[in-house]
């Protein structure tokens, strides 16, 4: 019979050589992680937007107080669009109605003056704007 042949001799890395290719390969994948997100965000970023102009300044600045269940607003619109506004009061108790104003147009330069009351207490008091059409 004859000995077989061994072919080539195959030389396995020691401990040493392993932890150095296994250190080399997560440097490289780490290298390529951080890399990689850059290229594809610079390769994916979309046009910018065209510049629009910023909307007209708009809307009167109120001021509402109450004293005890009465409630006054003051709105002056300093702008040259009329603006439309409308006080709303919300009362404490469930029998006492809430009231919502009919819109009064505050025109450029203007001050009004909104009042409202309620039976007893007032819990909330606000006032909302619309454009003048």
């Amino acid at each position: 019979m004859r000995p077989l042949r061994a072919g080539p001799r195959v030389r396995f890395l020691n401990v040493r050589q392993r932890r150095a290719l296994a250190l080399l390969f997560l440097l490289l994948a780490t290298a390529a992680g951080f890399a990689a997100p850059s290229v594809v965000r610079a390769a994916t970023a979309p046009d910018p937007a065209p510049a629009v102009a910023p909307p007209a300044p708009f809307g009167a600045a109120c001021r509402t107080s109450v004293q005890g269940s009465h409630v006054i607003a003051y709105c002056h619109n300093p702008y040259p669009d009329a603006d439309l506004v409308r006080l709303h009061t919300d009362c404490a108790h469930w029998w006492d109605l809430d009231a919502d104003a009919a819109p009064v147009e505050v025109g450029p330069g203007q001050t009004v003056r909104l009042d409202d009351r309620c039976w007893k207490d007032v819990r909330a008091v606000w006032v909302t704007h619309q454009k003048a059409l």
